[in-house]
């Protein structure tokens, strides 16, 4: 990337249009071991299927298949809930607080010393760049353990006079797009609230669940306290019916979202629904610019735009619209689209085959709508599943591309005049996840925030995540908190 002055203004400009290139800086293969098969992980031993089914997980880069997972039905479900409720009502309700901590302080560790091999595999599996698994999900997964280790044993001090105590038989089904943090989200919170665990990861990412697995066994967790089964759509259903199952926790689509609570409808079961979101990031005329572009860029490109909260309505003053759009456009040409395990990449594979089909139909809808794209000049591999950085200009309100949840590296362009008019606009979506403002009044940061209907509005940064904050939606966006010391109240039942 070369650097010339204009001699009229003075002013720096960048230019792409170089030969200039990085060199390969790839991650080493080598770091991780993936075995040939995985069986399922129920009750502290590695069992066969009952189906004696397996299905294969590829890598999305290279479409080279990595292992073979065993395929859970019913009768496994069961096996798995039923050592859940053994180890539930013999061992983990009965073990002290800061016993229960111990164990998940130990955890924490243990994904910590294997960092880099998790790393890997979650690259290799998922398709997102190495460094956002080695800097982003590795270490947050972590901190999650670590974070509610320290909630074991002080309940009582979180929940003063309301005697705080375990559901029971926690089923828990995460995503593809952070299959370890959101395996930490979910399992850290219920263990240290005295809950044991059935946990279900994502049938395309399922290798760093198991990988925990591994972890949970060699740190000596008693038997069936944390059970890990693989499958897919059905796995996941058996999961949801089984009766013996006190708690779901569910982060996924909205319309699986709605399914999960139609089934759960008229049980006893405590339900949470980390659902879809179709966040506006929103942009005033005196935010710091080449700063909100950086939030921007980082809003909707982050793990290719596999993110429930991503900045994917961007809402821009009009008299910066110009100078926004022309340095997003700038930003873009810039972003390095190739080999997930190569350090200099900026954005990966997209997960699967089935999802880039939907990017690439939305894309579609959006041109057909009028809306004028713009994709990065960017060589794209050939083999893999791979979407240039894209945005859409000229988006009305009422188009599909900012309103429904693509789910990929798509941006969506609108502008405003008004406070009131952004957030009759913003508001104006069957989701509520998030949302981000960029300003440089603190006064317009507390408007803003109060009026926007999000669970999680960022100031002046975007996707700024910490064990000790809440997490979660209004709306088609879905209900409970997970993060901080509202993740653990849906694992509990109050007696006053």
């Amino acid at each position: 990337m070369a650097v010339t002055k204009k001699k009229a203004t003075n002013t720096i400009k960048l230019k792409f249009d170089t030969d200039w290139t990085y060199a390969p800086a790839p991650e080493s293969k080598a770091a991780a071991t993936i075995n040939k098969q995985y069986n399922l992980f129920i009750d502290g031993k590695w069992q066969q299927p009952t189906s004696k089914k397996y299905f294969g997980t590829i890598n999305p880069a290279t479409e080279e298949k990595l292992s073979e997972v065993a395929d859970a039905n019913e009768a496994d479900v069961n096996k798995a809930v039923t050592a859940a409720r053994n180890a539930y009502d013999k061992t983990w309700k009965k073990l002290p607080a800061k016993e229960r901590a111990k164990y998940i302080f130990r955890i924490a560790r243990m994904v910590q010393e294997k960092a880099r091999e998790l790393a890997v595999i979650e690259t290799l599996d998922g398709g997102k760049p190495i460094r956002e698994s080695r800097d982003f999900d590795i270490p947050t997964a972590a901190n999650h353990f670590f974070y509610y280790a320290g909630w074991a044993d002080k309940l009582e001090y979180a929940f003063p006079n309301r005697r705080p105590q375990p559901l029971g038989v926690a089923g828990q089904i995460i995503p593809w797009n952070f299959p370890l943090l959101m395996a930490a989200w979910k399992i850290a919170p219920a263990l240290a609230t005295g809950n044991t665990v059935v946990l279900k990861p994502a049938e395309t990412t399922p290798l760093t669940a198991l990988k925990l697995a591994e972890i949970i066994q060699e740190a000596d967790l008693p038997p069936g306290v944390v059970n890990i089964i693989t499958g897919a759509g059905a796995t996941g259903a058996a999961l949801v019916n089984h009766p013996g199952v006190d708690k779901i926790a569910f982060t996924g689509s909205t319309e699986v979202g709605k399914i999960i609570q139609r089934a759960t409808a008229g049980t006893n079961k405590k339900l949470t629904l980390e659902l879809g979101g179709k966040a506006a990031n929103i942009i005033f005329e005196d935010a710091p610019i080449d700063q909100a572009v950086e939030g921007v860029i980082n809003g909707i490109f982050f793990n290719q735009g596999h993110v429930c909260c991503a900045g994917s309505r961007l809402y821009v003053q009009e008299s910066v619209a110009k100078e926004v759009i022309k340095k997003l456009k700038d930003r873009i040409e810039s972003l390095i689209v190739g080999d997930p395990m190569d350090k200099n990449t900026d954005i990966g594979a997209i997960n699967s085959k089935e999802q880039l089909a939907t990017i690439h139909k939305y894309l579609t809808i959006g041109k057909k709508e009028g809306a004028e794209i713009y994709q990065s000049s960017c060589p794209i591999p050939k083999k893999g599943f791979y979407c240039p950085p894209t945005l859409f200009t000229n988006v009305a309100q009422s188009n599909r591309i900012a309103q429904e949840e693509i789910f990929g590296p798509v941006l969506s362009i609108l502008t405003f005049r008004t406070d009131d008019e952004v957030i009759e606009k913003a508001n104006n979506t069957p989701y509520g996840l998030s949302a981000g403002v960029w300003t440089d009044k603190g006064s317009k940061v507390f408007n803003m925030t109060k009026r926007l209907r999000a669970g999680v509005v960022w100031a002046n940064t975007f996707n700024k995540f910490d064990p000790t904050s809440p997490f979660g939606g209004y709306k088609e966006s879905g209900f409970g908190r997970e993060g901080g010391l509202h993740g653990l109240e849906g694992y509990l039942k109050f007696s006053v």
